[in-house]
Formats: structure tokens, C-alpha cells, sequence
């Protein structure tokens, strides 16, 4: 076939899943990903993009269901680009996980690795997530099935997500099971409100409207923050904030942003308090976490609380150590382990961050940390070390692109007893331990599920210095 040219490829067996979440079948020794199958289906599939070593498609009709595919929960499974794994066992999710974690480290580290410790699974497969965020546009996304049966349909406004890889095509969500109660009720009761009232819903693409996107935040401890963002405020914004606030006592936290700009983040803008507080607490185990409104807090708090407690064993802390936490975010690993060390060193480079780290530590009377906002390669210098002492621990929990080569070298200076690794990408972690194999062993892997029904793993690694 040649490299253009678009087949349907009939009667294919899906094999395994890849590290991406999409399953893999094969072809003429060719790979071929598609979405939303799970190994043991036998699949048509469209051929969508064609390349010199892979093929990605859709499937297009299924002949055998593998016998342990389980029923999707959710009625937008299949069109929401989230939950992609619900149609496979929880405990089969688990072994994937597992699987790539396994794989990644040996695949790209080349390392000398232990057994990987068994994942840790979450309690709670769905209602896990703490922050949830939604577009409003002023026509929802219809479905192919949609239009042949109803023909010519009239338009009506959607809040709810982004269609996968589509900024302009928003669907309309009328359960979401990500995210606990009163998360839906409110989200349904402002559609209708804004709905009955005649609130101009975003256009996506000329940017004309009043309502853009709906930020809602719940805690553990039973807060919840809505934060609606509206290209302006007016009167009708008011009244429908005013309707939240009378009908949702359980919002203590009720807030506006105005943005006018082209993209939908607010990490820049103002956010307004209508009603509450300005901010929600969270809680693990004995401590307080004050979470505002542009505050990066981990989305699955109850297995945050768990990850957090491996991070801890991991670190081996007596009491007397200077421990440097490395994209600390709002401090909350600093804070955690604080009680066990001497003084712990947070940096991030988001300034808010740090201020809300701070206050972190002085809500929960935590004197032992320090905090420093600005671009980690940047601060990690030798003058800093020398100031502030070289660590005997590291942790670090970066972003998805893992850590610069200057912070690399940075830790190979300052050489630790030990580093722990926090990872929500093993395949960077992997690139990163590399790079610092030659003074470091891998003594301990333990993977974490943040999210389940998603491809995605958070995995802790303890290095410890040969």
C-alpha cells in the first residue's frame, strides 16, 4: 500500500496497548494504532494517517469483543477524548500501567533496575478528581449518528468539552463521572439558567459571546470554588452568579475572571471574589492546604496522600537532614515531609506558587521550610548550595518534559545520599535517570494510579548514591 493512501483494513486482532493508551494491532509487520479497543478485539479499522513505520486509525465496526472488555459506564464514552480505558477491567488497567512503567526504564534508561514494586491502585475509579474545567460554546457538537437520524437539528448551546484535537467543537456533558457531587448539579443548573436568561454562549471562533469557560474546584474537606470566566462582567453575569450563590450553599468559594483574550488560561488575569472566600482547604492526614483559584494542587487528593507517603519512605528521613524539594509547586511534598527533616529547601518558578507555599507553611506553624521562586537551572547554582547548604536529600516531582540538563548536573555537583523521583511521565524519568546512572543506583520503583481509566501513571524512584 502506498505511504498515501487511506485503507480500511479488515478482520484486525488488537495485540497490546502502547505507552500512549492507544491500542496497537498489526499489519503486513506494520504497526497500527487506534483508540477505544483493548487487546483481544478483532477490528476493521479506517486508516487515517499512513506513515513510513505505523498507521493510526479508527475502528469502524467490531467482529469479536475481547471476552473481558468490560460495559463503558459513560454515555459519552467514544467521543470524550477522557476515560479512553473504561471499557477495560480496572485490574487490567493496573498491569498496563504496571507494564510501561516496567518497559520505559529498561527501554530508554537501559538501566539496571529492582522489581518494580506492585502499583497502587485507587480506591476510587471515578469521583477521583478534585478540578474539572469546562468551555461553553454557542453550538454544541453533533454527532454523525445525530444528524442521519434527526436531520437538519437546530443549534444549541454546549458546556463541556473539547472534542479531541478540536478547539472549536465543544459537546454538551450531561454526566461526567470524574468528578463528585455537587459537580454536575452546578454545572447543569448554569447551562439552564444561562440557557432560560439568553447568556450568549462563546462563539469559538470569532470570540463573540459572554460565557467561555466554568472552573470548578471541591476539596476533601467538603469545599467547592466556581470559578466562571466571561469575556466581560454585566449585569447578566451578576444575576447569574447571584443564582449560584442562592441555589449552591455548599459553594464557599464563588469567583469571576474576565477574559478577553485569545486563549482560555486565566494563570495571568485577576480572579474576582463575588461571594465565600477566596480560596478552599484541603486536607491530608494533619495538614492544611490552602488551594486559590490559580493554585496547582494534585487532582486525585486521595491518592496524592499516598504518593506523597511513598516520597516520604522513599527519602529515609531521620531528622536531620537539609532536604531540596525541586518544582515545589505549592509546597505541598515540602510541607509533608517537613516534620521529618531538619529544613527543606522548596523551589518552583510560578512566583503564586511559592506565595501560596508559603502560607502553606504558616497555617499549618511548619518554621522549618524556606521557599525560592525562579527557574530551577537558574537557582540550582553552585553560590546557592554554598549559601544555603548542599542537600542531603532531593526531591523532585517536575513536569511532564522531566528536567532540564542544567539541573542534571546540578544534583551530580551537589551528589545527595538520595534522590527521589516523582514522575507523571516514566519515559522522561527514564531519559533524566540516564543521565546521572553513572553516580546513582536504582534501588526502589513504586508506580502510583492518579487517574484511573486513563493511559496515564505516576511512578516514584529512589536513586540512591553508589
Amino acid at each position: 500500500m502506498g505511504r498515501r493512501s487511506k485503507p480500511l483494513l479488515e478482520q484486525v486482532r488488537i495485540e497490546d496497548i502502547a505507552a500512549e493508551g492507544k491500542a496497537i494491532g498489526r499489519v503486513d509487520n506494520k504497526v497500527v494504532f487506534v483508540p477505544f479497543a483493548i487487546p483481544g478485539d478483532v477490528v476493521d479499522i479506517q486508516v487515517t494517517n499512513n506513515r513510513k513505520n505505523f498507521m493510526e486509525g479508527h475502528v469502524v465496526k467490531w467482529h469479536t469483543y475481547a471476552p473481558n472488555r468490560i460495559e463503558p459506564f459513560c454515555s459519552h464514552f467514544g467521543l470524550c477524548g477522557g476515560c479512553k480505558w473504561q471499557n477495560l477491567p480496572y485490574a487490567e488497567q493496573l498491569r498496563y500501567k504496571q507494564k510501561q512503567v516496567a518497559d520505559q526504564l529498561k527501554r530508554i534508561g537501559k538501566l539496571t533496575l529492582p522489581e518494580v514494586s506492585p502499583i497502587i491502585g485507587s480506591k476510587n475509579t471515578t469521583h477521583y478528581r478534585n478540578k474539572l474545567e469546562f468551555t461553553f460554546s454557542e453550538s454544541r457538537w453533533l454527532t454523525r449518528e445525530e444528524i442521519e437520524q434527526l436531520g437538519e437539528i437546530e443549534q444549541h448551546p454546549a458546556l463541556g468539552y473539547h472534542i479531541p484535537g478540536r478547539f472549536d467543537k465543544v459537546f454538551d456533558v450531561s454526566t461526567c463521572y470524574l468528578q463528585p457531587e455537587p459537580s454536575n448539579s452546578i454545572r447543569l443548573a448554569i447551562r439552564d439558567y444561562a440557557i432560560r436568561h439568553g447568556i450568549a454562549f462563546l462563539n469559538l471562533y470569532t470570540k463573540q459571546g459572554l460565557l467561555r469557560n466554568l472552573i470548578i474546584r471541591t476539596a476533601t474537606s467538603g469545599e467547592v470554588m466556581v470559578i466562571v470566566s466571561v469575556t466581560r462582567y454585566n449585569n447578566e453575569v451578576m444575576g447569574l452568579l447571584e443564582y449560584v450563590r442562592d441555589n449552591f450553599p455548599q459553594v464557599t468559594s464563588l469567583m469571576y475572571v474576565e477574559n478577553s483574550k485569545q486563549n482560555e488560561s486565566i494563570s495571568d488575569l485577576e480572579v474576582q471574589l463575588f461571594a465565600g472566600k477566596d480560596h478552599i482547604i484541603e486536607a491530608m492526614e494533619d495538614l492544611k492546604f490552602r488551594v486559590g483559584p490559580k493554585s496547582f494542587y494534585q487532582t486525585n487528593s486521595e491518592q496524592a496522600l499516598g504518593l506523597y507517603r511513598v516520597a516520604t519512605d522513599f527519602a529515609q528521613l531521620t531528622g536531620n537532614e537539609l532536604v531540596y524539594d525541586l518544582y515545589t509547586g505549592t509546597g505541598t511534598i515540602a510541607n509533608f515531609v517537613a516534620r521529618k527533616a531538619k529544613r527543606v529547601i522548596g523551589i518552583e518558578y510560578v512566583p503564586e506558587a511559592i506565595d501560596d507555599a508559603r502560607v502553606n507553611s504558616a497555617l499549618n506553624g511548619i518554621t522549618n521550610t524556606v521557599f525560592f521562586a525562579g527557574d530551577i537551572k537558574n537557582v540550582l547554582s553552585e553560590k546557592f548550595m554554598n549559601d544555603e547548604g548542599k542537600p542531603d536529600v532531593v526531591i523532585l516531582d517536575p513536569p511532564r518534559a522531566g528536567i532540564h540538563p542544567d539541573v542534571t548536573k546540578a544534583l551530580i555537583s551537589a551528589l545527595p545520599a538520595r534522590i527521589v523521583y516523582v514522575s507523571c511521565n516514566p519515559a522522561t524519568q527514564a531519559r533524566d535517570i540516564a543521565l546521572m546512572a553513572e553516580h546513582y543506583n536504582v534501588t526502589r520503583i513504586q508506580p502510583v494510579d492518579m487517574f484511573p481509566h486513563t493511559h496515564h501513571v505516576e511512578n516514584v524512584v529512589l536513586l540512591e548514591k553508589r
